[in-house]
C-alpha cells in the first residue's frame, strides 16, 4: 500500500500566512505609491499656484491701456530651491495677445469655476507640470483679462515621491518581518500541544489502550475524542477476540480428542465391528469439527462484512422460500415437517449471502432442537413499514431465563441432547445487527416451542451496521 505523501502542518500554516502577508503588503505598496504621487503633486502644485498668484499680483494696466508685468523673480526661485528643476512662465492678455515669458509654453484649458488648473505636459522634450491662473486687471473703467501660466520640470516631484515611497516601504517591510516572526512563534507555540500529544501516544506500550488524557486545543479535541473512542472499541474487540479464541480452542479440543481416542480404539480393536464403530464415532467427531470450523469461518466473514457490507434490495420472500426448499429433505430425514409461509415480494436492503446464512442457521437450529415429529415454519410477512422474518417450531422451546444466554458464543442453553456448536444464534444476531435489524426470541403459537423473529426496518430508519435493539 502506497502511503500518501506527508506534509508539514507548520510549514503549510506559515506559507499561507506569509503569502497572505506578502499579498497584502504588495497591495499596500501599490496604494502607497499612488498616495505618494498624489502627495507630491499636491505639495508641488501649491507652490506652483503660489508662484502664479505672485506673478498675477504684479500685472497692471499701463496708461495706454496695455498690460504690463514686473516679474517677481523671488516667486520663481521658490520653485527651483528644492531641486534642480527649471521653471517656465508665460503671461497672456486678452485672447491672442502674448505679453511676456516663454511663448512656446503650452497652456491648458480651465473648467468653469476652477481657480487654478493643473496638468502634465511636455516642453522642449521634458515632462513638465503646468499651472494656469486667470485673473483681470482693472483700470477703474474696465477690466482687462489675462492668464498666467507657470510650469516646472518634475525632478523635485519624482524625488519627493521616491522619498515618501522609500520610507513607507521600509516601515512596511519592518512590519512584515515583525509579523513573520510573530506568526512563526505563534504557530510554533500553538502546535506544541500536538507534539506533546504525539509523544504521549509514542511513549505508550502496545497493551496500553486506556483513553488519552492530554490537554489539547479545542480544535483538536474532536480528534482526541475519536482516537479515544477507537481505542476503547479496539480494546473491546481485542478482549472479545481473546475470549473467542480461548473458547474456540476449547471447543475444537473436544472433537479432536474424540477423534484421537476413537482412532486409538480402532487400532486396538479385536474385531472388525469394533473397528467400524470406533471409525464411525471418529467420523462423527470430524463432522462436528468441520461444522465448528465452518461456523468460525462464517463469524470471520461477518466481521469482514461489518467493515464493508454491500447492501442492495433483496426479495426476502424469494430468498427465504429458496433456502427453506433446500432444507426440506434434511427435515424429512429428521422426521420434521418443514414448511414456508409468504406471498408476493417484500424487498429489504440486505447482503444476500449473509441473509441466506442467517436463515440457514435458524433452520438448522430448529431442525436440531425441535425434535422428531415437530413442525417448523419459516414465515415472511409485513408489519407496518417493517418486514418480519420468522422461524417457528413447536418443539421443547427454550426457557425465558436462558434466551439471553444463548446469544453468547458457544452457549447452548444447557442442552446436551443434540449436536451443536453454540454459534448459530450468535451468528444470527451478528448478521441482524449488521443489517440494522432486531432479533427477538419468544414462544411459538399456543405457547409451544420457540419463535425466532428478525425485524427488518425501513432503510431510512436504521443505518446498516447499527443495532436496532
Amino acid at each position: 500500500m502506497i502511503r500518501p505523501a506527508s506534509y508539514s502542518l507548520r510549514r503549510r500554516l506559515l506559507a499561507w500566512l506569509l503569502i497572505s502577508t506578502a499579498v497584502i503588503g504588495a497591495a499596500a505598496m501599490t496604494d502607497t505609491w499612488n498616495e505618494a504621487v498624489d502627495t507630491a503633486n499636491e505639495v508641488s502644485d501649491r507652490v506652483l499656484a503660489g508662484s502664479a498668484l505672485a506673478i498675477a499680483e504684479r500685472v497692471i494696466v499701463s496708461e495706454n491701456g496695455a498690460l504690463e508685468v514686473d516679474i517677481p523673480y523671488v516667486a520663481l526661485e521658490m520653485l527651483t530651491s528644492a531641486a534642480q528643476d527649471r521653471v517656465f512662465y508665460r503671461v497672456d492678455g486678452p485672447p491672442g495677445v502674448f505679453i511676456t515669458g516663454y511663448q512656446g509654453l503650452p497652456s491648458i484649458p480651465r473648467r468653469e469655476g476652477q481657480a487654478v488648473a493643473y496638468e502634465n505636459a511636455s516642453f522642449r522634450g521634458e515632462p513638465i507640470r503646468v499651472a494656469v491662473l486667470a485673473r483681470s486687471a482693472s483700470t477703474g473703467i474696465k477690466s482687462v483679462p489675462f492668464v498666467v501660466t507657470v510650469a516646472e520640470t518634475t525632478m523635485a516631484r519624482q524625488q519627493l515621491t521616491r522619498t515618501i515611497l522609500l520610507r513607507s516601504a521600509l516601515r512596511l517591510l519592518f512590519m512584515m518581518l515583525g509579523a513573520a516572526v510573530i506568526v512563526w512563534v505563534a504557530v510554533t507555540l500553538s502546535l506544541r500541544p500536538l507534539y506533546r500529544f504525539s509523544e504521549a501516544i509514542a511513549e505508550r506500550s502496545p497493551d496500553d489502550l486506556h483513553p488519552i488524557d492530554q490537554e489539547v486545543p479545542s480544535e483538536v479535541q474532536g480528534l482526541v475524542d475519536t482516537v479515544n473512542f477507537f481505542m476503547v472499541r479496539l480494546e473491546g474487540a481485542l478482549d472479545a477476540l481473546r475470549h473467542f479464541t480461548g473458547n474456540a480452542s476449547h471447543q475444537l479440543r473436544t472433537p479432536l480428542a474424540i477423534i484421537r481416542t476413537q482412532l486409538a480404539l480402532a487400532d486396538r480393536a479385536g474385531t472388525l465391528d469394533e473397528a467400524h464403530r470406533a471409525a464411525r464415532k471418529a467420523d462423527e467427531a470430524v463432522a462436528d469439527a468441520e461444522r465448528l470450523l465452518a461456523q468460525l469461518l462464517l463469524m470471520a466473514k461477518i466481521d469482514a462484512a461489518n467493515r464493508a457490507a454491500s447492501m442492495r434490495p433483496v426479495d426476502l420472500v424469494g430468498l427465504a422460500r429458496s433456502v427453506t426448499a433446500d432444507h426440506v429433505p434434511r427435515g424429512a430425514d429428521a422426521g420434521i415437517d418443514l414448511g414456508f409461509e409468504g406471498e408476493g415480494e417484500l424487498p429489504v436492503m440486505a447482503e444476500p449471502l449473509l441473509v441466506g446464512e442467517l436463515l440457514r442457521n435458524l433452520i438448522t437450529n430448529a431442525l436440531l432442537y425441535a425434535g422428531h415429529g415437530a413442525e417448523v415454519t419459516v414465515r415472511v410477512l409485513r408489519d407496518g413499514d417493517a418486514v418480519l422474518l420468522e422461524v417457528e417450531d413447536d418443539g421443547p422451546g427454550l426457557a425465558p431465563d436462558k434466551r439471553t444466554a444463548v446469544l453468547s458464543r458457544f452457549e447452548r442453553g444447557g442442552r446436551t441432547d443434540a449436536s451443536g456448536t453454540g454459534l448459530g444464534l450468535p451468528i444470527v444476531e451478528e448478521i441482524a445487527r449488521l443489517h440494522g435489524a432486531r432479533l427477538c426470541l419468544g414462544e411459538g403459537r399456543a405457547g409451544l416451542g420457540l419463535k425466532v423473529q428478525i425485524r427488518f426496518s425501513k432503510p431510512d430508519e436504521v443505518a446498516p451496521g447499527q443495532s436496532a435493539r
